[in-house]
């Protein structure tokens, strides 16, 4: 696969501001004072991210970043020369426990106020992205792709889908601003014999209403009385949440007997255990909260 490109998901300004605000999170108005009383400015050394277990890389440009834009914005090392990072596992690759991931050079004092923003970012990104992995392994050889939800950490969204992506996932809508996603909320004032009509009525509306168009519809049912009402509509996808595998085999069948384009979305409480059957139903979608709320990390530590 070709390595995911962080800057797809984020801008370089505002993964910066994301950096920064770490950065001041951890040393406040102040700095690093541990190093500062210990340390000499002067001293340069060089450091490896190494992987204390396996997992899937995913970060690599952040640290990047990362180090570029310390020297300028943390208290006490402002003007120094930045440290340097050289990446040796690209985004999206599996490695070992043992692995450098990343070497750093630099001032000593700030690698050392580096480190553990550093591990932060990278750690849970990797975590994701080998949880991701895990998943898309698990329906290998399936026609289905796992995707991922909007159950993510406040402010981490997009960094959250990239490390999807560097795990051979597939990045879903990124918020609601983008693509349109009528869940059971949304149409719980509807009776069920209006509901085709009042979804392609919408649909219809949006070419007057947004511009651009959003880039998909798609709508969630709970039972296959709802999905008989809307399997019609000019819908691109229609979610089938927490249905048995038996209803998911059902829509499945519904949908190729009329010959339709409709892709079709499993969803609801998916897990590692109950994904593969979930993909051999014929379902073409499999979105994953655990993806991006439930991801644990890798543990990478920072050895001088």
């Amino acid at each position: 696969m070709n390595s995911p490109d962080i800057f797809q998901f984020t801008s370089a300004s505002e993964l910066a501001m994301m950096l920064i605000n770490a950065i001041q999170e951890d040393q406040g108005g102040v700095g690093d004072v541990s190093s500062r009383l210990l340390i000499s400015r002067d001293e340069v050394v060089s450091g490896d991210f190494v992987a204390r277990e396996a997992g899937v890389m995913a970060g690599g440009q952040l640290l990047v970043v990362l180090a570029e834009i310390y020297s300028v914005c943390a208290p006490g090392v402002i003007g120094e020369a930045p440290a340097k990072v050289q990446v040796k596992v690209a985004d999206g690759e599996r490695f070992g426990k043992g692995t450098t991931l990343a070497t750093i050079k630099g001032p000593y004092a700030s690698l050392l106020g580096i480190e553990r923003v550093a591990l932060n970012f990278l750690s849970r990104l990797c975590g994701m992205a080998a949880t991701t992995r895990l998943f898309v392994d698990a329906i290998k050889g399936a026609d289905a792709v796992i995707l991922d939800s909007r159950k993510t950490i406040p402010g981490w969204r997009r960094l959250s889908k990239y490390a999807v992506v560097c795990g051979g996932g597939v990045s879903h809508r990124m918020g609601l601003y983008d693509a349109v996603l009528w869940k059971d909320n949304h149409i719980a004032h509807i009776p069920l014999a209006e509901l085709g009509a009042a979804v392609t009525g919408a649909i219809q509306s949006a070419a007057s209403n947004f511009t651009p168009s959003p880039a998909f519809f798609e709508l969630e049912v709970d039972t296959l009385e709802q999905f008989a009402e809307v399997m019609h509509c000019p819908l691109d996808y229609v979610l089938l949440d927490n249905m048995s595998l038996d209803q998911l085999r059902e829509a499945v069948r519904m949908r190729n007997d009329a010959k339709l384009g409709l892709l079709l979305e499993a969803s609801g409480g998916v897990t590692l255990e109950s994904v593969r059957a979930i993909a051999e139903t014929g379902v073409d979608r499999i979105s994953v909260g655990a993806l991006t709320h439930s991801a644990g990390i890798i543990d990478i530590g920072l050895d001088m």
